[in-house]
């Protein structure tokens, strides 16, 4: 298995929209729907307006390759460029 905590800090103000975007746009249940998908969900920080941190669980690194070439997350792409000002990533 492999668990995977993003943390996206959003461009100010832009926190609330970019996460109405990812569902509106059917991002989360995209993934969700994906071959070894066990996980993925968005938290917002408590103590930081900007920030988002997402976990990610898979079946395998395999199925999170995989997932990684699947048509929505061009998409996903698109709209980080938009509403995210940085990312980082943590494997557990």
């Amino acid at each position: 298995m492999l668990t995977l905590f993003v943390t996206y800090t959003a461009k100010p103000g832009l926190r609330a929209e970019f996460v109405r975007t990812l569902f509106s746009e059917g991002i989360h249940a995209a993934v969700n729907a994906e071959d070894g998908c066990l996980k993925y969900d968005y938290y917002l920080d408590a103590q930081d307006e900007n920030k988002v941190l997402l976990v990610e669980r898979w079946e395998s690194r395999e199925k999170q390759q995989i997932h990684l070439t699947q048509p929505h997350m061009a998409k996903m792409k698109g709209i980080k460029e938009r509403f995210v000002e940085s990312t980082a990533l943590e494997e557990v």
